[in-house]
């Protein structure tokens, strides 16, 4: 018996195609918070947000990163950033606050 309508399970390269961009968060070895906002939909890519100690909500995501990456996906532009060290100091006068890379229409997952 076939069905009346198909039914497609999502793929990454369905993820893609909603959400063509890609922000990439480096930690540099110290304790730092993060907020991004986009003016779209923003989704991470972890197989838990929580456990990585990131609130993804709507089109902003804010979280804490000492080492290593964090990534996120979205659609539309990227709205703000704003990073600040474990004293607080925000990126123009901590060098120690994480690294941000954007990338409009990347086809990495």
């Amino acid at each position: 018996m076939a069905r009346d309508t198909p039914v497609q399970n999502s793929t990454a390269a369905d993820a893609t195609q909603t959400l063509p961009n890609l922000v990439t968060i480096v930690g540099r070895g110290v304790p730092s918070n993060f907020e991004i906002s986009v003016d779209g939909d923003l989704e991470m890519l972890a197989d838990d947000p929580v456990a990585e100690g990131t609130v993804v909500s709507g089109g902003v995501a804010e979280g804490a990163i000492d080492v290593g990456v964090q990534r996120f996906r979205f659609s539309g532009q990227m709205a703000n950033v704003r990073l600040v060290d474990w004293n607080g100091n925000e990126a123009a006068d901590s060098a120690s606050v994480p690294t941000v890379h954007v990338e409009y229409g990347s086809a990495e997952r």
